[in-house]
């Protein structure tokens, strides 16, 4: 199998190339989005082979294969994946109903940049490398509401307004809410370079028989 053939990439493609093809295809062969586990298995091997080294860039046939006999100077293919970064931009879902506001207002990011609100309520962090939405908001300070951290209740729940997030694991949120882009920051990984969200949508009139006591989360503080 050539890599950069699962990927529809000739072989001498750069590495912003290489990672935009990466988003896209992930994105297309995503459970979430009609795919397979299989094919987006596929995908993700194929893009850890260009990254590792073990495909000859100047031809366009593989050379390494996903062998284990590799030299020193090759990184293991088997290590963790080397996800590229992404510049999360989140909103507190408490301030939507204190100024009037909705998740179907086309320019509701726009308004809160304009609005000065509390680093709590608005702003930007970076999600690093395979982490979750979740863990990347608190190692940034923030305190979001959580609970199982497994996919099995909406404590953690976040609306998706612009770019991809993973859900690999969701044992809990029906149709109509993934349709909505509703996802789960516990488990749910960045597709995109750039992600819009609101989160604490636990105070949702419809998500509240979706939800698990949440002791840990009242325990919990922000580091700003």
């Amino acid at each position: 199998m050539d890599p950069f053939a699962v990927l529809g990439l000739d072989p001498d493609a750069d590495d912003e190339t290489i990672k935009r093809a990466y988003r896209q295809r992930a994105k297309e062969t995503h459970p979430d989005h009609g795919g397979s586990v299989t094919e987006f298995k596929r995908v993700r091997d194929a893009y850890e082979a260009i990254q590792a080294g073990e495909t000859d860039r100047e031809g366009d046939h593989e050379t390494g294969g996903f062998a284990d006999d590799f030299g020193p100077d090759v990184p293991d293919p088997h290590a963790p994946d080397p996800e590229p970064d992404t510049e999360v931009t989140y909103l507190n879902y408490a301030v939507l109903a204190e100024r009037g506001w909705s998740l179907d207002d086309d320019d509701l990011f726009e308004k809160a940049a304009r609005a000065s609100l509390a680093d709590r309520d608005f702003g930007q962090f970076t999600v690093e490398g395979d982490q979750s939405l979740l863990e990347a908001a608190e190692d940034a300070g923030h305190a979001w509401p959580f609970a199982c951290r497994g996919g099995a209740c909406a404590n953690c729940a976040v609306a998706v307004t612009e770019g991809e997030l993973s859900q690999l694991v969701d044992h809990i949120l029906p149709d109509e809410l993934t349709d909505e882009g509703i996802r789960l920051s516990c488990n749910g990984k960045p597709l995109t370079d750039t992600l819009e969200v609101v989160y604490n949508l636990e105070q949702r009139d419809d998500l509240a028989d979706l939800k698990l006591p949440a002791d840990r989360f009242n325990k919990a503080r922000a580091d700003d």
